[in-house]
């Protein structure tokens, strides 16, 4: 797994709308040193006013590669930010969102907070408060399994961060910067942290996130505060590196400490113990009832009884598929299990297309437990039967790229178009320029595809088992479009989604209906 190729970042201090000079040194920087993988920026994205924006935004100037930002520090910037979290502003460049994190298809994580520290509980669209910070770090100190970010990104610098280290003559930092974010930093743990706004660069020297002697080794922190754009003192604002995601990383090579490495700057507001609890006591507060609709059957408890609750990996921003969460459109469940849930597919290709997600916040078949893996089986199962029942044979597909929770698709096919399913895909790849391969019928998924890779996977009704492992460029439409094609399913204008939504009240009936018909196959009603 070490020799997993590392990806090539780059990061900016305040934009501040200098948009021209900032891509026309990246430009510079590729043709010298080849292509980079992703931009970063930190503090101020945009100016004064919209002038330099304009033309990227109509599309007359392009960005030269994929750009993740931060939300508005100022009030008069956040007019920019009209999408939702994790939209793209234009080509090439997407909100990250207020707080989150974010897995890419190569198992990088990037945890983000926008803003600036709130002096009250409320925060608003330029202040996080402390609630948005309890958002990223409970689910990380209940998971027992958590090892650290790959890389945060913060407006703010955190308090105090060069205690220890090479002190800031420019910057008082046991007077500027967030507390809060430096409380962030010592839970999230990651391996780079980078900040804005105080128009400096401090490179700090890396510091430990173990106790020594105390603590197992763990790998160290790099600080970067990044200065402005448009300095011109020649700061640097720009900041290129290599890393290999550290879920893929050899742990020896991941916990080297360097010769510099000194103590971690910051301290716990708050023990372990009493976030331990915070953590315990939210983790029911938005839990999917199903009590009325579980049989008592089920060793003798109903369904809200303990053994409905169990822990489950929590998302570090919000997900729309995580049960727990409250973004959930919970009038689309139609079954749930011990560790995964069925749901009505939104703007399905028919009206019983529905999803297996798991419960917890898992990103794909790949990396998600056994357990977790043993049920999606069990569901597969049902839902053959279940479709056989009506007449019909079904497809599965997974698609693992730019995604965050695993969807498998489950898409109920006529009878009489089973002997043309395998030939279309692979047609329909061939023609989007690239290949499916075959894999054994009885193959196991994670012993092909590595963890954190990209890839699309489908099941077919004869048995056939096709993959791709992605590289660039996948259409995220490519089940659907092969499903819906004249020869399957024949309803080409059902491609996209967004076309197929119907109403809530309408999506309500599909989901009970369904849940009618699936009840007679539904393992959970009567285990």
């Amino acid at each position: 797994m070490a020799s997993t190729a590392a990806l090539k970042i780059l990061v900016a201090g305040d934009v501040d709308g200098n948009f021209d000079q900032l891509f026309s040194r990246i430009r510079s920087i590729q043709k010298k040193s080849g292509n980079f993988d992703l931009l970063l920026c930190v503090g101020d994205f945009f100016g004064k006013d919209d002038s330099t924006w304009k033309p990227y935004l109509a599309g007359e100037k392009k960005v030269p590669l994929s750009t993740l930002i931060l939300g508005p520090n100022q009030p008069n910037h956040v007019s920019y930010y009209s999408g939702k979290d994790g939209s793209e502003l234009c080509d090439h460049i997407t909100y990250l969102g207020k707080k989150g994190m974010f897995t890419g298809s190569s198992g990088l994580q990037l945890a983000y907070l926008s803003g600036l520290e709130s002096s009250d509980e409320k925060g608003d669209d330029t202040h996080f408060c402390n609630k948005d910070i309890s958002s990223l770090t409970l689910p990380v100190i209940s998971d027992s399994k958590f090892k650290g970010v790959d890389i945060l990104i913060t407006s703010q610098w955190p308090r105090g961060v060069d205690k220890y280290g090479i002190k800031m003559e420019s910057v008082d930092t046991s007077s500027n910067g967030s507390i809060a974010v430096s409380q962030l930093a010592m839970h999230l743990q990651p391996r780079y942290h980078f900040a804005g706004m105080e128009g400096e660069f401090y490179e700090r020297q890396p510091y430990r996130n173990h106790k020594v002697l105390a603590d197992k080794e763990k790998h160290v922190t790099r600080f970067i505060g990044m200065a402005n754009t448009s300095n011109k003192e020649k700061k640097k604002y720009l900041y290129a590196f290599n890393i290999v995601p550290l879920s893929v990383m050899d742990p020896t090579e991941l916990t080297k400490q360097p010769a510099d490495v000194t103590e971690c700057p910051y301290k716990l507001t708050m023990s372990k113990q009493a976030l331990q609890k915070e953590t315990e006591e939210k983790a029911g507060q938005f839990f999917y009832d199903m009590t009325e609709k579980k049989s008592s059957k089920r060793k003798g408890h109903d369904g809200g009884g303990p053994d409905r609750k169990k822990k489950h990996p929590q998302p570090t921003g919000p997900c729309w598929f995580c049960l727990g969460s409250p973004e959930v459109e919970k009038h689309l469940v139609v079954s749930v299990g011990d560790h995964n849930y069925l749901a009505l597919a939104k703007g399905g290709l028919v009206e019983d297309h529905i999803l297996i997600l798991p419960i917890g916040h898992h990103q794909s078949t790949v990396l998600a437990p056994s357990e977790v893996v043993e049920e999606i089986e069990k569901y597969k199962s049902a839902l053959k039967k279940c479709y056989k029942s009506l007449g019909k044979a079904v497809v599965f597909f997974e698609r693992n790229y730019r995604t965050q929770h695993l969807q498998i698709q489950v898409v109920p096919v006529p009878i009489d178009s089973v002997c043309d399913i395998k030939e279309t895909f692979t047609e329909c790849a061939q023609s989007e320029g690239f290949e499916l391969f075959e894999i054994p019928k009885h193959s196991d998924l994670k012993q092909i595809v590595p963890p954190g890779a990209p890839y699309f996977y489908t099941e077919l009704p004869s048995g056939d088992k096709l993959l791709h492992r992605i590289s660039k460029n996948f259409p995220l439409q490519f089940g659907r479009d092969v499903l819906a094609s004249p020869q399957i399913l024949n309803m080409t204008e059902r491609v996209d989604w967004k076309a197929c939504k119907v109403s809530k009240e309408r999506e309500a009936d599909q989901a009970s209906d369904f849940k009618s018909v699936f009840s007679e196959f539904d393992f959970n009603e009567f285990d």
